[in-house]
């Protein structure tokens, strides 16, 4: 029997609270105490989707179509005064936000039922008149088939599980699971994780945090997450002041602004001093637990934000950028396709002859290394081939744009737009070397975390643990094949950037198992995630699967945030002593 990732009854029971007190919270302010149980109501048949039962279900799709239906006619115009009118064109826009609801449930729902009833009130809705948005783009992801994608929980009931428990929990299965259903044992580990961080009882408060996963997406420019955690923001109580910039939220969030920004972009350069002045800041000091709290939401959001510009990610369906109501064009080419790089598939792909060499190769490389004669370095020689390393590693060029438009929307939310990651090469400055053996995860960092915010470590050991050791034992059509050195130099590749080194790793292996396109790749996806193409994705590794592919940017991801963790864990644990 297969264990669920979330315990199903204790977090529905707890999204039914939490909407029950945001309904008593608006009926509060609004001083409309009699609608109270209408809004209570609404927002009840939206939850008791996620139920496993389903008369549950098919009663509240019964009340959601009752609702839409009664929308649809007050939003028709009436022809009569100003305000009528004026009343009409906001019951228009609360029909469209439904409707678009409605589009995603139809698309995305794990359970069969929903996506089929919300699929017919589209229909009757169009029927009477009434223009339906349509999604744009062609799926969860721009660089991945839709159909690939949504097969496999199809074919596996273990992922369907989880897209079910993840629907339960959050009223939606957004695209990041999705893509992550490739590989099941590991999302089941991050959804824990993540629900952990945002939903459990923690240090922080809920608006706290979801601003802080603004702050952390909005570095990398990604306009998905930012979104996601705008209205994830505003539906726990958060001020919408605070959405209209950093300089509108409280002085204790702003001053972890600077943290955010070099953490993102340089993180050897967090010190003991950082953390001093969030700690000793009067009345805008931070706790030690309130700033583990943060750190941590910090480091996965930048990290996620890897995930989400490595894999293509597209904007939820109801969400801005994710549908349309507007008919739809004669040609079907999307102009954002050419900005990305996205429009000469063939000449990227290259010849499969070619593609299939490259794998023959890799794995003939990765035997010799496994067979050639156990003849130990000297610490001296082992040094110098780390340097080595993470000097080429500064040479890897990530692209040739300047950078991208920033939006006001996303550049709002944090301050120094002009702060980036850059190459220590070319300004002349020296990467410091910080030794694993001096500080690491398992031995200094993972009890410093669980100390002070429990559980949290254990928990994200087991996500560290599950990306670094998950296979499935094969290579592009290969079988059978032991990948554990590949996936150890990638590790040790990204950790290597940042200027951690492992002292018994010899780093001569990463220019034999990583190819000059697949650096580049990683590079970019790390250090600069806006900048990350299609063309830039499907240039590495060109035979491989994409659920292979979507392994190596779980990789990347949590070696990046186990990288940041530890420069600001270290910061902490100098502080304290």
């Amino acid at each position: 029997m297969i264990k669920s990732m979330f315990y199903r009854t204790d977090y529905f029971e707890a999204r039914c609270k939490h909407h029950y007190k945001l309904a008593n919270r608006a009926s509060l302010k609004l001083g409309q105490s009699a609608d109270w149980m209408d809004i209570q109501d609404a927002e009840g048949w939206w939850t008791a989707l996620g139920s496993r039962d389903a008369l549950s279900r098919e009663a509240a799709m019964d009340s959601i179509r009752q609702e839409v239906m009664m929308r649809v006619e007050k939003a028709a115009p009436s022809g009569e005064s100003s305000s009528s009118a004026d009343s009409a064109v906001a019951s228009s826009n609360d029909l469209n936000d439904t409707l678009a609801r409605l589009l995603m449930l139809s698309k995305r729902c794990p359970f069969a039922d929903v996506r089929e009833r919300c699929a017919r009130i589209l229909r009757t809705v169009q029927e009477i008149g009434v223009r339906i948005p349509r999604p744009l783009g062609s799926g969860p992801s721009r660089f991945i088939p839709e159909k690939e994608i949504l097969e496999v929980s199809k074919l596996d009931s273990r992922t369907q599980l989880i897209f079910e428990d993840s629907f339960a929990a959050l009223g939606r299965l957004d695209n990041i699971s999705l893509v992550m259903g490739f590989h099941p044992q590991y999302l089941e580990r991050f959804l824990r994780t993540q629900h952990y961080l945002l939903q459990m009882d923690g240090p922080l408060s809920l608006h706290d945090r979801h601003y802080i996963c603004i702050m952390a997406a909005a570095r990398h420019q990604c306009s998905y997450l930012v979104n996601l955690h705008v209205n994830d923001f505003l539906q726990v109580g958060g001020d919408q002041k605070w959405l209209n910039g950093l300089d509108n939220a409280p002085q204790k969030l702003q001053l972890v602004g600077e943290l955010n920004k070099v953490l993102a972009h340089r993180p050897w350069l967090v010190t003991r001093a950082h953390i001093e002045q969030l700690l000793k800041s009067e009345e805008h000091s931070w706790s030690l637990a309130e700033l583990i709290h943060a750190v941590v939401l910090l480091t996965h959001y930048h990290s996620l934000a890897s995930f989400t510009f490595g894999c293509g990610i597209s904007p939820e369906i109801h969400c801005d950028g994710g549908h349309t109501f507007r008919l739809p064009s004669v040609s079907s080419y999307c102009a954002c396709d050419i900005a990305n790089g996205n429009g000469a598939v063939d000449e990227v792909l290259g010849n499969h002859q070619e593609a299939s060499c490259e794998v023959e190769a890799l794995m003939e490389r990765m035997k010799l290394l496994q067979c050639r004669d156990e003849e130990e370095a000297s610490q001296e020689e082992m040094a110098t081939r780390f340097e080595r390393e993470k000097t080429e590693s500064m040479l890897v060029v990530t692209t040739e744009e300047e950078g991208t438009f920033l939006s006001r929307d996303i550049s709002c939310h944090f301050e120094d737009l002009s702060y980036g990651y850059k190459d220590f090469s070319r300004r002349g400055d020296h990467v410091p070397t910080f030794r694993v053996q001096d500080y690491s995860w398992e031995d200094h960092g993972y009890s410093l975390v669980n100390r002070l915010y429990p559980d949290i470590g254990q928990l994200l050991d087991e996500k560290f643990q599950i990306a670094y050791n998950l296979t499935y034992n094969t290579m592009a059509t290969h079988r059978d094949v032991d990948t554990s050195m590949l996936r150890r130099a990638i590790w040790n590749y990204i950790h290597c950037m940042f200027g951690i080194r492992y002292d018994d790793y010899d780093y001569g292996e990463i220019n034999q198992l990583l190819d000059r396109n697949f650096k580049v790749y990683i590079k970019t996806m790390v250090c600069s995630p806006e900048k990350t193409t299609k063309r830039m994705y499907e240039s590495f590794w060109r035979q491989f699967q994409h659920s292979e592919k979507v392994h190596v940017n779980l990789l990347l991801m949590e070696a990046r945030m186990q990288a940041e963790l530890l420069y600001a864990l270290r910061a902490v644990t100098r502080y304290m002593t």
